[in-house]
């Protein structure tokens, strides 16, 4: 009735002229309605009035005029008189009414891009979607590609009955840390939503309305792809969960390499497949024998004892590039795992330790000192002068127990091969042989098989999908007979863990980040920093 005009009048005024006069709303582009100043309010209104009047005989509402004028005023009053005197409660309450608002348009906006005459219809799509022709969504695919360039070429190789495209430029918004409303201020984000069908929100998104039941993500294998599948990951899964759940969402896998030898071309995922193309050459062509402590006596190896030598090698010397590229110099190593560190345990028998700084200052290094730790566990520090510039290195707790140094002293016939004077190869033709080639240490030797097996070969490495041509996009990553796909799924027992890792990694808070790249970081492979 009247009294509760009155009240809704006085609260939106009143609100709106203090949000006017403090300033708080002067970043806002939505307007303040009642209803985003009511939302989530409990109001008690008890007027006493003297023969009042009702709309009917029920008495379920108030018509009496002068009412809505004295509580109107009287709320009104009193509501500026507590805003103008509580200005931390007035802040937090204007807030609380700016997020109403925000989310309010979010939905709105939200409902527009989902306003459409059926799951199927083409009418409303965005410009940048290169539709299919097949209207039954359990047989339609929808690429997710990075880049206009690449989606170019995925447009005209793909095939249009079941195809469809659609190019994302640059790297999407992180939904993770982003309002609703924000978030459908990008056009990106937008053109994705419109092209999915399914609509957003809690109060919008359905599944069943989805477009496509193959979504498959398609970016460059380099880092700025990465980040880019990253972004699309964090969007469906914080946002459209249940099309992961559904089994709808697909990575793909596009290669990285094209070898060509004559007329016959393969294509090479990554640098693992590559590697191993190149270890397959070599297996067929070569020998190679290690001294293992007796030179007139060696160990041959060939065929696939040679294939598994080859792989420990080349494993070890990735290794030793990520310490290097650390700041351990190789020469150290080599020391502290000749003097006997291998492992955590090492480090608390103090005459190993003390035996290995000797071996480190004999290999050239400069103020060799063992320092005491936690636990019982010793370090040591030394100098090291590389590129004109001395730098104070420490072999200790966290050095040892990561992922690379755990792999140099895991691998003991790799560090058999480090350790000898020399390495001989032989190239094998049929059952003749030619003459041995001395390799005087592990990188040497495998430098020269390598680039053996690179002859005759033409080599092509893809820096991004853009440099594909159309028929090769669709031979390698398109066409379902042939291409691979990575599904993605989360476990059932580990939503948790999920959840909390993309909080940690895509979030605002910098400090459990820090944490998590700090506690991880030496127990990872081909991390980019």
């Amino acid at each position: 009735g009247t009294h509760l005009s009155g009240l809704r009048s006085a609260l939106t005024r009143t609100v709106n002229a203090y949000v006017a006069s403090s300033g708080l709303g002067k970043n806002l582009k939505e307007k303040l309605s009642g209803e985003d100043i009511r939302e989530g309010l409990v109001a008690i209104v008890s007027v006493k009035v003297r023969d009042p009047k009702f709309s009917s005989q029920t008495k379920e509402k108030l018509v009496s005029s002068e009412v809505r004028g004295w509580v109107e005023s009287t709320v009104g009053d009193q509501l500026s008189a507590f805003l103008e005197e509580n200005p931390r409660d007035a802040k937090r309450i204007v807030e609380k009414v700016v997020e109403a608002a925000r989310a309010r348009e979010a939905a709105r906006k939200a409902r527009e891009l989902t306003r459409r005459k059926g799951a199927l219809d083409s009418s409303n799509l965005p410009g940048k979607l290169a539709d299919c022709s097949e209207r039954d969504p359990a047989l339609a695919e929808l690429f997710l590609v990075e880049g206009d360039s690449a989606g170019g070429s995925a447009k005209q190789g793909r095939d249009r009955r079941f195809q469809a495209v659609l190019p994302l430029k640059g790297k999407i918004l992180n939904v993770e840390r982003a309002r609703l409303d924000k978030m459908l201020s990008s056009e990106e984000i937008r053109t994705l939503i419109q092209a999915l069908g399914t609509g957003i929100g809690n109060e919008d998104f359905d599944a069943d309305r989805l477009r496509y039941h193959k979504l498959i993500i398609m970016c460059d294998a380099d880092v700025d792809g990465s980040h880019i599948r990253t972004l699309i990951l964090t969007f469906f899964y914080r946002q459209m969960k249940e099309l992961i759940d559904r089994g709808h969402l697909f990575i793909a896998q596009p290669p990285l390499y094209k070898v060509t030898e004559g007329r016959r071309s393969s294509y090479l995922k990554d640098d693992e497949e590559y590697h191993d193309y190149l270890v397959e050459r070599i297996r067929r062509s070569w020998q190679v024998a290690l001294p293992n402590g007796d030179v007139d006596d060696p160990t041959v190896f060939e065929g696939d004892r040679l294939r598994v030598l080859l792989d420990r090698l080349a494993s070890f010397r990735r290794s030793l590039e990520s310490l290097s590229a650390r700041g351990i110099p190789r020469d150290a190593l080599r020391a502290a795992i000749a003097g006997g560190i291998r492992d955590r345990d090492s480090l608390a028998d103090r005459e190993r330790v003390e035996l290995t700084a000797q071996v480190i200052e004999a290999s050239g290094f400069h103020d060799v000192a063992v320092e005491d730790g936690r636990d019982g566990l010793q370090s040591i520090r030394f100098r090291s002068r590389r590129d004109g510039v001395d730098r104070h290195v420490t072999i200790d707790e966290a050095l040892v127990t990561g992922a690379d140094f755990r792999a140099l002293t895991a691998n003991e016939q790799a560090l058999e091969a480090w350790r000898s004077p020399s390495i001989r190869l032989r190239r094998v033709n049929g059952s003749a042989t030619t003459d041995d080639v001395e390799a005087e240490s592990v990188d040497e030797a495998l430098d020269s098989l390598f680039e053996a097996a690179k002859k005759g070969l033409s080599i092509q490495r893809y820096k991004g999908l853009g440099e594909m041509n159309p028929s090769q996009l669709w031979e390698t990553t398109m066409d379902p007979e042939r291409r691979r796909m990575l599904l993605v799924e989360i476990d059932d027992d580990r939503y948790d863990e999920t959840d909390g890792i993309f909080t940690t990694l895509m979030g605002e808070k910098v400090e459990p980040r820090r944490e998590f790249i700090e506690k991880n970081a030496l127990n990872a492979t081909n991390l980019d920093i």
